[in-house]
């Protein structure tokens, strides 16, 4: 791919999280916002921000970028010809989002057959925005734009953890987080997203989590790694299409974590 195709890439992608923005503000926090429950058993909410939000991304791309497929949480696959798949979560953390705090975010992953190579995590109600792939490593906010890059911290002891739900997956899977957990400094939990872009932001330096799906991981796998750190499942493998997922600050912390998962 050749710099004018990923400067054509990276222009789209800003112009999708900036439409998303615009879509969702309205109704963050605001009187009235209902949602629905896309699940029989359980809560999984969808508000009409999230559909206005991935609505308006495939408009854009609809415009300028027909040839590439999308795969998006809300509204599903739609097939391309050019080998390259916009991978779409128009808020992550939707739960978050109707109780009024501030961690949900809008993801956005362009992935080829290798996985994520360009990725965005946005977060528009503090305006910031995390862009990782293609040589950037950047987060760009009320402080102007930095930099990423993630901790050095060699050892689970000083490590802080982050997962979303307590009661994380099955109870075998709770067991292996239960081992990490228990090893480190801190735990903290119900992040979303938003954990993914502080471990790019060097801010904490692990996530653990289970029951993904590929428009939940691919936008921070893309971020995380481009800033210094690893995403994995956990045995090690690629986790781009979703499920158990280990994100690490370096690849150091990574393998003890991992180690402490499968003996849990």
């Amino acid at each position: 791919m050749n710099r004018s195709d990923t400067s054509e890439i990276i222009r789209v992608a800003h112009a999708m999280a900036d439409a998303a923005r615009i879509a969702i503000l309205p109704h963050f926090r605001a009187a009235g916002l209902t949602a629905e429950n896309k699940l029989d058993a359980g809560f999984d909410p969808v508000t009409v921000a999230d559909r206005a939000a991935e609505q308006a991304m495939r408009d854009i791309l609809a415009e300028v970028r027909p040839q590439d497929a999308i795969l998006g949480e809300e509204f599903g696959n739609k097939a391309g010809t050019s080998g390259l798949t916009w991978v779409l979560d128009p808020i992550d953390g939707t739960r978050g989002f109707i109780s009024g705090t501030p961690t949900w975010g809008v993801l956005i992953a362009l992935s080829d057959e290798t996985g994520p190579i360009f990725g965005i995590v946005d977060q528009p109600y503090v305006q910031e925005r995390f862009v990782g792939g293609f040589g950037l490593a950047t987060v760009n906010g009320p402080t102007g734009e930095h930099a990423l890059r993630t901790r050095a911290t060699q050892n689970l002891e000083d490590a802080i953890l982050f997962t979303t739900f307590p009661e994380i997956g099955t109870e075998a899977e709770r067991r292996g987080f239960e081992a990490v957990e228990q090893q480190v400094r801190l735990t903290r939990y119900g992040m979303d997203c938003y954990a993914y872009a502080l471990i790019a932001a060097g801010q904490v330096d692990l996530v653990i989590e289970a029951g993904l799906n590929a428009y939940d991981i691919q936008a921070p796998i893309a971020v995380i790694e481009a800033a210094g750190g690893v995403v994995t499942d956990w045995q090690g493998g690629p986790v781009h299409e979703g499920g158990q997922v280990l994100a690490a600050a370096n690849p150091e912390l990574h393998a003890k974590a991992l180690e402490k998962l499968q003996k849990g």
